[in-house]
Parts: C-alpha cells; structure tokens; sequence
C-alpha cells in the first residue's frame, strides 16, 4: 500500500516538474520570438524528438539561405544553437554548404525538414549536398542523418569525399 501511495507521489512531482518546465518553455518562447523576429524571418515553432521547444528561423538572401534554430529553453541572446547553411545554385537545386551547432538534440533535423519544406514550396527539385575531409571522423553518422532524411549518399572511403542528393519527386 504505502509503495503505491509513493509512486502516486513520485508521479505528481514528475508532472509537476513537466508543466514547470513547459511553462518556462513558453514564456521563454514568446520572449524569444519578439528578440528574433527583430532581425530574421520567423519560419516556424517546432519540438525536437526529446520534446523540446524550439524557434527557427531564416535570414534568406538573393543566393543563400540561413535557417538558424534557437531553444526555448535559454533565453535569446543573439546567437542560434544550430544553422543550416545552403546556396541557391539553380531554379531547381539548393546546395547544403554546411551544418552547424548543437548535436544529438535533433536541431539539425527539425531545420532538414524545414529546408525541404522550403524547397517543395519554391518548387525546388534537389538539395544537394558535399561529404568532404573533415566529414570523415563522423562520416558514418552524417550518412545515417542524411539516409534518415531520404537523401542519396555516395561515399568514397578511399577519397575521403562523398555527395548526398534530395530529389523531391
């Protein structure tokens, strides 16, 4: 009897302490989107796999786009937690020069999808991408990531470089 009594315990604290940190999330999110939306595009409010709260958005010039993502966990001070950087080659392909920040979040997921939620809206075709050198210490997880988000990865392990293609069929 008293086991289940302090399980019953355990399990309101546990949702206590969810609903505290939900609350912080938010008011830390509102807060967040009026300091970005002063200097970028906000694109979305989106939750990460782990269910945390994040605020993407772009700085999109005439040949490159920006996705940046930030935390409502921390509050804004300027700087992301992740960016996605690509280059508009072409009406019909974008070109992931790099990908940065936090890993293991799920941050670069969340901004992949938005990219090619972006690429689908400017009826772009391909996002390509390079594997080059300093990819090579981690290759093995970036082509799970990329696999993951229905690309095409070549690898040459011998050259040490790669290419992965996104075709929006």
């Amino acid at each position: 009897m008293k086991s289940a009594f302090l399980q019953e315990e355990k399990d309101k604290e546990e949702l206590q302490e969810e609903l505290d940190n939900l609350e912080l999330q938010l008011f830390r999110m509102q807060h967040n989107i009026k300091e970005i939306a002063k200097k970028a595009e906000v694109i979305s409010i989106d939750q990460t796999p782990q269910d945390e709260w994040v605020v993407v958005y772009a700085d999109r010039e005439q040949d490159t786009w920006q996705l940046m993502l930030h935390s409502c966990k921390r509050p804004y001070r300027g700087s992301w937690n992740s960016a996605l950087q690509a280059e508009i080659k072409d009406d019909s392909t974008i070109h992931i020069a790099a990908i940065k920040g936090e890993e293991n979040k799920g941050y670069g997921s969340v901004l992949m999808d938005h990219l090619k939620e972006m690429a689908k809206k400017e009826n772009v075709q391909y996002i390509t991408g390079d594997l080059v050198k300093r990819d090579f210490d981690h290759v093995d997880r970036l082509q799970h990531f990329y696999e993951k988000h229905n690309f095409d990865v070549k690898i040459d392990h011998e050259e040490e470089c790669g290419e992965i293609v996104w075709n929006e069929e």
